[in-house]
């Protein structure tokens, strides 16, 4: 019972990290039908400047973070993404992949391919034990800022101005646009908001491994593109739910896949999602903007 119910923290755990790596996807795509692969990099930003910020105190150093992300995730769509907003998807996937690469090969010149090291896990490696199941103080702060960020994004959409444009233009964008909602501001804060969303999945990342590479953004983002596929591409609801099955398969095959085959985890993972996407290829919760363009 012990081993399960670690192995149950574990993939809470796994799977909030998850969650907001797909969030960050799925905005960007519902307004702008875009799969921004250049999201990797926005965690990669917030991973070199929890570097160079070194530790100031806890809330400098998150605010610092966040800035960061958010200003290099505003700079890309001004930059990279505005000037083909109009163009055919294939355009803008060729767009971000090109902002990814050209991004990553800028911080190997800018900081060399020699991994960075931080100090941040040192204060969150501790566990406690409660019952005899060993809980790392990580795995508290990583559950609890998932839920709060869930809930603060379930209340902007829901209760601003700007959160109920962003979801008429996540439904229809055309007709939004006719009725007055301004693209940039919108599309703008949907970036600024993954930007956000980019960071703290930097700051829980790097408390997680300790290290930062130019490379740190790409595992990432490959796992946000699988966990919104399966949860229902264009779903905010979808991709967080993408996101905790993605944490609970992984986390099984590592606790109960026999030692020979672990080194397979991730294969397997991605078979299991393959499965599940045979069964249900729209994905688990298909969204109201993907209905309408159907």
């Amino acid at each position: 019972m012990h081993e399960l119910i670690q192995n149950a923290i574990d993939a809470l755990s796994f799977g909030s990290l998850y969650a907001l790596f797909a969030l960050g996807i799925a905005l960007i795509f519902g307004i702008m039908g875009l799969i921004n692969f250049a999201h990797g990099e926005l965690i990669m930003a917030g991973g070199f400047a929890l570097v160079f910020l070194g530790h100031p105190g806890w809330p400098l150093l998150i605010l610092g973070t966040l800035g960061v992300t958010v200003a290099f995730a505003l700079a890309t769509e001004r930059i990279a993404f505005r000037p083909v907003r109009g163009a055919d998807p294939i355009t803008l996937l060729v767009t971000s992949f090109a902002v990814s690469y050209l991004l990553q090969n800028l911080a190997q010149v800018l900081f060399g391919s020699v991994p960075k090291t931080t100090n941040l896990s040192t204060s969150l490696a501790e566990s406690f034990s409660i019952g005899g199941v060993y809980i790392a103080k990580l795995d508290v702060v990583t559950v609890v800022a998932t839920v709060v960020l869930l809930v603060g994004l379930g209340l902007f959409l829901g209760k601003t101005r700007i959160g109920v444009q962003m979801r008429a233009a996540a439904e229809d964008f055309r007709m939004a646009r006719v009725l007055g909602v301004n693209a940039n501001w919108v599309i703008a804060t949907a970036f600024a908001l993954s930007g956000l969303l980019a960071g703290v999945a930097a700051i829980l990342l790097v408390a997680q491994t300790g290290v930062v590479t130019s490379t740190i953004g790409s595992s990432p983002v490959l796992v946000a593109f699988i966990a919104t596929v399966l949860g229902g591409i264009g779903s905010l609801r979808g991709a967080v739910l993408g996101g905790f099955i993605l944490g609970i398969i992984t986390v099984a095959l590592q606790a109960y896949l026999p030692l020979e085959l672990r080194y397979y985890r991730d294969a397997f993972a991605y078979g299991a999602v393959i499965v599940m996407l045979l069964a249900r290829p729209q994905g688990l919760i298909v969204a109201k903007s993907i209905v309408t363009r159907v």
